[in-house]
């Protein structure tokens, strides 16, 4: 088994696989304030088929998995489908991305099935401006189930958007939270996604300036990652505190020559940048009873070879202007 490698020599260990495009709730910063169309279920692939794709690309060295939505919960089936991978790919590393407002039920399971690390996005602490961001009033539901996810001994990371004149005066609220809690509370600047974005230079709030906020309150000391758990966030332990506060700069501070990542959207696109509009379709692939498992590989690494620089459009839109014209909610947050 060679790497997965693109042209700029990067190598691709982590696949980020969307279940579903349909979300209960309807945050500011991934459906905007564009009309809802979700992608009709017969395109939508079926669960077999994004397991066979798991399998693909295990076997050309990807060794991350990470289930995104939309809000995978609201697909169902979905236990099912973690049992299953689990049970094939045993040496996965599986991971899960959730708003965590249905995710109180399945807390055992991820347990049973040795998901690493659930990723919760969180952007409040304040009932009214988690309403505000996400459309529905559901912070208690998220509340619970973080603390039975602590409770379960789950590894935590929670994702916060980071966004001004929205969350810029709750600082003491994310600060309580690590310094409190054994979990990773990461701030990510708000990213200028798709066609009907919200975002502006109004409602940037810049990670260096958040970090600033943050250290008028507690001491934050370098902390790195092993190379196998790094991301792209620059992690920080909180001294005397039982947390560790994170920035991810996909703004400010491109990430994009240390890319590992390829993406998976739910009705069976990929993407080799989050910011690149460019998809290659692999459902009908995935579908047809003559195309072998190493021929989609073969594909995966030609289309791998034209990996791009998200950076680089990034700094090419028009100011306020926007990357990318799919919608998070469909390409998979």
């Amino acid at each position: 088994m060679r790497d997965l490698c693109d042209g700029r020599g990067r190598t691709v260990r982590y696949l980020r696989l969307s279940v579903t495009d349909r979300c209960n709730l309807r945050c500011m910063y991934c459906r905007s304030n564009v009309r809802e169309h979700s992608i009709p279920h017969q395109e939508i692939l079926r669960y077999e088929e994004m397991a066979r794709m798991v399998g693909v690309a295990a076997s050309l060295g990807i060794e991350k998995v990470r289930l995104t939505g939309g809000e995978l919960f609201v697909r169902r089936g979905c236990d099912t489908f973690l049992s299953m991978l689990r049970a094939r790919y045993p040496e996965i590393d599986l991971r899960i991305t959730t708003n965590g407002t249905l995710l109180e039920p399945h807390i055992s399971l991820l347990r049973r099935v040795n998901v690493h690390v659930v990723n919760l996005s969180l952007d409040s602490f304040d009932r009214g401006t988690f309403a505000a961001v996400t459309g529905r009033d559901m912070l208690p539901d998220v509340l619970r189930a973080l603390e039975a996810l602590l409770s379960a001994r789950l590894r935590v990371k929670i994702n916060v958007v980071a966004m001004r004149g929205v969350n810029d005066g709750q600082m003491d609220d994310f600060v309580h939270a690590a310094l409190t809690m054994p979990l990773d509370l990461r701030f990510i600047e708000f990213m200028p996604m798709s066609s009907g974005t919200l975002w502006n230079t109004e409602n940037f709030w810049p990670a260096g300036e958040i970090k600033k906020e943050a250290e008028r309150r507690v001491r934050l000391l370098p902390e790195a990652d092993s190379p196998a758990s790094a991301g792209p966030a620059r992690m920080y332990r909180i001294v005397g505190g039982k947390g560790r506060m994170g920035f991810i700069t996909p703004v400010t501070e491109p990430f994009c020559l240390a890319c590992n990542r390829l993406r998976m959207t739910s009705d069976g696109a990929l993407r080799t940048c989050l910011f690149a509009d460019r998809e290659y379709r692999l459902r009908g692939l995935l579908r047809h009873p003559e195309i072998t498992d190493a021929r989609i590989a073969q594909i995966i690494r030609r289309v791998c070879a034209n990996k791009p620089v998200g950076a680089d459009i990034l700094y090419a839109r028009p100011l306020n202007g926007a990357v990318a014209a799919k919608q998070m909610s469909g390409i998979g947050g």
